[in-house]
C-alpha cells in the first residue's frame, strides 16, 4: 500500500506549497523589440526561505529567486563536457539564468539549488518527467511518469541557532542515564560543499582508492561543533568513532530539518502491482526528455 495518504502540501493546505505555486510569470523584452521573442522570468520559491543566508548575502530572507527561462545557450552549457568533467554543469546552468548576478550557486544550500533546477526543467522542458526506476517491493525496472509541478516544498523544520546562520542543533537520545550530555550543531550542504566532496572522490578514484565512506564524508561537511568542541581535527576523531545509535539519530535529524524539493512519488509497478514511494535522480540528464533528445 501507499505510505503517502494525501498531502495538503500538494494542494496548497499548508503554509508550504508545490513546484506549482508562487511564480508570478514576467516578461523579458530582451528580444522583443527585434525578433518578437519574449523570455519569461518566474519567481521560484525558496525552501528555506532565506534564513540561513547571514544579512549581507543577496539571498537573505527572500523567499524567492527570479530566474529566466533556459535558452539555446543554456543547452549549450548542458551539452559542454568541459563542464561535465568538471562537475559543474548544473552550478553553471544555475548561474546563467539566475536573473540576479549578484547570487553565486554554491553560496545556496541544496534544498534551494533543487528548486531551480526543477522550476527550470519545467519552465524548459515542461513538468512531464519519464523515467527508469526500481520497484522497492520486486526490484523490478519500469518507466514511470512523474509530475514535477505537483512535487511538494518542504520548508526547514527548526529554526537555526540564529537568523541568518547556517547552523543547526540536534540533541543526541541517551541510551543509559549515565550516557553524558550531548549536542551536536551542522550545518546544510550547498554548492561548495558539494563540489568539495565530488573533487576528493575525484581524486580518491584516481589514485586507486574506495570512495564508499559517504556518511562520514557528509558528517565532516555538515558538522561545526560537538557540544563547545569546534576543533576540525578533534571532530573528525568524533565522526570515525561515532556510535551508531547517535549516527543515526543525527541522520534523522538533518535530513527532518533539511529544506527542499520532495523528489518522491508513489508509483504502481507494472510487474508486480504494489503502489510504494520512489525517489526521482537529479542531475544533468533530468534536463532532457527522452522523447526530445
Amino acid at each position: 500500500m501507499s505510505k503517502r495518504k494525501n498531502n495538503d502540501v500538494l494542494t496548497g493546505g499548508s503554509p508550504e506549497g508545490s513546484m506549482a505555486e508562487g511564480w508570478t510569470g514576467q516578461r523579458s523584452d530582451v528580444l522583443r523589440d527585434e525578433f518578437g521573442l519574449e523570455i519569461p522570468v518566474e519567481n521560484i520559491p525558496l525552501p528555506s526561505k532565506g534564513t540561513v543566508y547571514p544579512p549581507d548575502h543577496p539571498l537573505h530572507l527572500m523567499e524567492t529567486v527570479q530566474i529566466r527561462s533556459m535558452t539555446a545557450r543554456e543547452e549549450d552549457i548542458l551539452t559542454s563536457k568541459a563542464l561535465i568533467k568538471k562537475g559543474t554543469v548544473i552550478t553553471e546552468l544555475i548561474r546563467s539564468c539566475l536573473i540576479d548576478k549578484r547570487i553565486d550557486p554554491n553560496d545556496m544550500i541544496l534544498g534551494d539549488r533543487n528548486a531551480v533546477m526543477v522550476a527550470l526543467r519545467i519552465t524548459g522542458y515542461g513538468a512531464d518527467y519519464n523515467i527508469e526506476v526500481n520497484c522497492p517491493s520486486c526490484g523490478e525496472r519500469a518507466k514511470q511518469g512523474f509530475n514535477l509541478a505537483e512535487l511538494p516544498i518542504k520548508g526547514i523544520g527548526q529554526e537555526p541557532v540564529a537568523l541568518g546562520s547556517n547552523v543547526f542543533e540536534a540533541i543526541m537520545p541517551k541510551a543509559r542515564e549515565n550516557d553524558p550530555d550531548l549536542t551536536i550543531r551542522y550545518r546544510h550542504m550547498n554548492g561548495h560543499d558539494e563540489a568539495e566532496i565530488t573533487a576528493m572522490n575525484e581524486r580518491k578514484k584516481k589514485q586507486g582508492f574506495q570512495t564508499d565512506n559517504l556518511i562520514t564524508q557528509r558528517y565532516r561537511q555538515q558538522i561545526v561543533a560537538v557540544n563547545d568542541i569546534s576543533d576540525k581535527t578533534k571532530i573528525q576523531m568524533f565522526i570515525q568513532k561515532m556510535p551508531t545509535r547517535y549516527s543515526l539519530a543525527l541522520r534523522k535529524a538533518m535530513d527532518k530539518n533539511e529544506p527542499g524539493v520532495e523528489m518522491k512519488q508513489d508509483i504502481r509497478c507494472p510487474h508486480c502491482g504494489e503502489e510504494s514511494e520512489v525517489s526521482m535522480p537529479l542531475g544533468a540528464s533530468f534536463f532532457w526528455p527522452d522523447a526530445d533528445r
